[in-house]
């Protein structure tokens, strides 16, 4: 039997993949939503079934789903900032009493990179996923 053709809707991709969303396991949903939310100036979205939302704003959300009998493994999530925003994370960063990084080891405490021409900085979220602000992309070879 032939595969059902569906035609293109408007304004969604044809010709590469993009990413929709993806999952991020926490032991509690809502507060690890709100933390990455409030650190990037976001808001968590209403719950969609076991998941709860924080919409990036370029198409993809990240959905927390909570993991309660098992341990979590730890994730890098980088997300790519304003330049004009960096600083206001920085600080709020620094209100929740997080110690950010210029480095993904976590060797460089308090400090900033800036790599590529941009800034950078590494944080962990409360379930230690290796969160990532940076201003400007990774070039690549």
């Amino acid at each position: 039997m032939p595969e059902a053709q569906h035609p293109p809707a408007p304004g969604l991709p044809t010709t590469v993949a993009h990413l929709n969303h993806t999952v991020v396991y926490a032991r509690d949903r809502r507060r690890s939503a709100a933390f990455l939310a409030t650190i990037l100036g976001l808001e968590v979205g209403a719950p969609f079934g076991p998941f709860l939302p924080v919409d990036l704003g370029n198409g993809v959300t990240l959905d927390y789903y909570e993991k309660r009998d098992e341990p979590i493994q730890s994730q890098h999530y980088a997300f790519l900032v304003p330049e004009e925003q960096f600083d206001a994370m920085i600080a709020r960063l620094e209100a929740a009493g997080v110690t950010y990084y210029a480095d993904p080891g976590h060797t460089e405490p308090g400090r900033v990179n800036d790599l590529f021409g941009g800034r950078g900085a590494y944080f962990d979220d409360p379930d230690g996923h290796n969160m990532e602000i940076m201003t400007r992309p990774y070039a690549r070879p």
